[in-house]
């Protein structure tokens, strides 16, 4: 099923934004439920469209991205990582693997990240603008480092590395940079890496069951598999965690401002009609 197109998404946005404004001018017993709902799904419509939009920007090229996906690989056998083509390999030697992980990159990101949106609002509500901030920045991250173009492993052929979802015929991408869901050249940073840390590392911090660490595995296992599909060079994962960490950072650190301003605020003036509060108890009459 294709995704949402940027127009869809504006219109649900817009109309979200109605059925707001329409509860909010005619109060009711559903406005305290209501309202809350429908103003944060056009904010996430919105961003989802402003998303989609991003891919329509001039972008289509491949200057320097075949020469920064060699330069990504040599740094990380520098660095002694081990090979996405080891991890590759071995999931080529089981067909019943190779697939599963072909449809766990194309099908699994997306939902995951808003059955975790949708459990976090009306669960942990508290806790949820922090982690819907840092997903915000985190894409946004991820826009601005994508106009530097990277090219996956699955574009290196000579160095072993296989295309597996256009082998199984389920890729995200089209046969040439201006089709498909995704970009072609978007390597870096793995938005499917930074999506995964959110669901993951926000359940953990969010839940008190004994199980919620069960969920690490999601993060875990989108890294294995976005190298494994020959999608993503280990590090494209790395600086996705990174830029996770440093919007989780930035939105921690601007709460802590708002709170100091809040506290060194002098109280307002008092009201005229408000009445006066003696200092001391008056004195008894004797």
């Amino acid at each position: 099923m294709p995704w949402p197109t940027w127009d869809q998404a504006a219109i649900a946005a817009a109309l979200a934004m109605l059925a707001w404004l329409a509860v909010r001018l005619r109060p009711s017993r559903l406005t305290p439920h209501v309202a809350p709902v429908a103003l944060e799904f056009a904010l996430i419509a919105s961003l989802y469209s402003v998303w989609r939009l991003a891919r329509m920007l001039p972008l289509a090229t491949t200057t320097g991205a075949m020469a920064r996906g060699r330069d990504i690989a040599d740094i990380e056998h520098a660095l002694r990582l081990p090979t996405e083509l080891s991890l590759q390999r071995y999931v080529l030697s089981h067909d019943w693997l190779a697939s599963a992980t072909s449809w766990y990159y194309a099908t699994l990101h997306v939902p995951a990240l808003l059955a975790f949106l949708v459990w976090l609002f009306f669960r942990h509500r508290d806790q949820y603008p922090h982690w819907r901030n840092g997903l915000v920045l985190l894409t946004a991250g991820c826009l601005v480092i994508r106009f530097v173009r990277v090219a996956p492993p699955r574009f290196f052929p000579d160095l072993g590395y296989e295309d597996l979802a256009q082998h199984y015929g389920i890729s995200v991408y089209g046969a040439d940079v201006q089709r498909g869901i995704s970009d072609q050249f978007a390597a870096m940073p793995s938005i499917h890496v930074g999506w995964a840390a959110i669901v993951s590392f926000g359940i953990v911090a969010a839940s008190t069951s004994v199980w919620r660490w069960l969920y690490l595995s999601h993060v875990v296992l989108t890294t294995l598999v976005v190298s494994a599909t020959a999608n993503h060079w280990w590090l494209d994962g790395v600086v996705a965690v990174l830029l996770l960490a440093g919007g989780l950072a930035a939105d921690s650190a601007w709460r802590r401002y708002l709170a100091s301003r809040a506290v060194s605020r002098p109280p307002g003036p008092r009201s005229r009609t408000e009445p006066a509060v003696p200092s001391c108890p008056a004195s008894p009459v004797p």
